[in-house]
């Protein structure tokens, strides 16, 4: 088999819940305290995946992680009995679920050794999900466990953040041929944090073995940031040759642009202007954070949440652009509404792995056969709903984690993934 691009998503995990703990995610505040329902979302999730397999594309899983994180709140004196509820909460997140923010991936035709390289995120801004990398590091080294075409490195130490592949985008002519790898990094977001950092984004590309010639260090704006544009993939998406992005995306856009086509004289940049859908209402609606992907017939399609096609506006917008002589001629709307209303669409779902699928252990793939087996598992395992107050229910939590351990040994993964 020879290299294509995999869309590994993270299955939604049995502990979903809507605790607002991740600061300058508007949805998340906004629902903050709201009843979660983990078996809806992850078989939303599924459905999902299962729709892209009948796009003909490829697909594959990350597991949710053990939780509650004990060896987490071990670690700060506690226990799930014990901790403050905000404690017990972060203990208890499923955001590993936003598989984009695993980590960075750069395919071997980009690399020095050729070997694709992949580095586990830290996510050390969020106390959520800055306990997520050590069983996320654990899943990459056994999914892509082959040396001779992978190198798998651990995070960037603290205190640089490094929130993963949803403040990275790659372009190219073709997903096996060289590309141009950009970073994007954050400085000021007015009220909220800038979750990426530079001197982090700096480091990856160093340990990936990228050229420097084809490695763009690119700032989001101040003005994307506080308007809840958490990550760069809230206002921009990039596959092969085409750039989707938001006309307010970036601090310096015209520098951007044109080093971009210095590299990549191909590239084709789709920007929406402000004037058409405003910055607020491109990221209540997510249409940026979608699967921009190629079809096996080579058509670029859109997936992206149906919270766009609810919007009439930016949904004749999208229509006009899909209509017209563009790159992208497709839109998928797909239904992840669990998932959005903790802020995360279509592309948090998943990590973008350009790859031989041949090289990768069989068990981090899937059909449509292995997604019924899952699904049938989420059916009678995952909890229906969750309040927040649900949270130390100690009966709550031997269900999530018998959940867990179902579907692990479901895998054949319960030897090599110990909670």
């Amino acid at each position: 088999m020879t290299a294509r691009e995999i869309n590994f998503d993270g299955l939604i995990g049995p502990s979903h819940n809507y605790a607002g703990l991740s600061l300058g995610n508007l949805a998340s505040a906004r629902n903050a305290g709201a009843i979660s329902h983990p078996r809806a979302a992850a078989l939303q999730g599924i459905e999902k995946m299962r729709s892209n397999l009948r796009l003909g594309l490829a697909q594959g899983l990350f597991l949710p992680q053990w939780r509650p994180d004990g060896a987490w709140l071990a670690a700060l004196g506690t226990d799930v009995g014990n901790a403050e509820a905000h404690i017990r909460a972060a203990a208890m997140s499923a955001s590993s679920m936003w598989a984009a923010n695993a980590a960075t991936v750069s395919p071997a035709p980009d690399t020095a050794d050729r070997r694709t390289h992949l580095t586990v995120a830290n996510l050390v801004t969020m106390a959520h999900r800055s306990h997520e990398w050590p069983q996320t590091l654990a899943q990459l080294r056994l999914a892509f466990s082959d040396r001779t075409a992978f190198a798998v490195h651990g995070p960037i130490p603290a205190p640089f953040g490094d929130e993963g592949a949803a403040n990275h985008m790659r372009l190219c002519d073709h997903h096996g041929e060289a590309g141009v790898e950009v970073f994007v990094y954050g400085q000021s977001g007015g009220p909220f944090p800038a979750r990426q950092h530079v001197e982090a984004s700096k480091a990856v590309a160093r340990l990936h073995r990228l050229d420097p010639d084809r490695t763009l260090f690119v700032m989001q704006s101040e003005e994307a940031i506080a308007a809840g544009a958490f990550h760069n993939d809230v206002v921009a998406v990039a596959n092969e040759r085409v750039l989707f992005t938001h006309e307010q995306a970036f601090a310096d856009k015209e520098r951007f642009y044109a080093d971009l086509r210095t590299r990549l004289p191909s590239v084709e940049i789709v920007e929406v202007p402000a004037s058409a859908i405003s910055l607020s209402d491109a990221i209540r609606s997510y249409i940026f954070n979608a699967q921009l992907v190629t079809l096996p017939d080579g058509i670029m399609a859109l997936v992206l949440p149906t919270e766009a096609r609810d919007m009439p506006g930016i949904w004749s917008w999208l229509e006009k652009m899909v209509a017209g002589n563009g790159p992208i001629r497709k839109l998928v709307p797909v239904d992840v509404r669990q998932s959005m209303a903790n802020g995360g669409g279509p592309a948090c779902l998943r990590l973008r792995v350009v790859a031989d699928p041949a090289h990768i252990d069989p068990r981090f793939l899937v059909d449509e056969a292995k997604l019924d087996g899952i699904a049938d598992i989420v059916r009678n395992y995952w909890p229906e709903a969750i309040a927040p107050d649900d949270l130390a229910d100690t009966r709550l939590i031997a269900r999530i984690e018998q959940s867990w351990l179902t579907l692990v040994d479901h895998l054949q993964l319960s030897g090599d993934l110990i909670p």
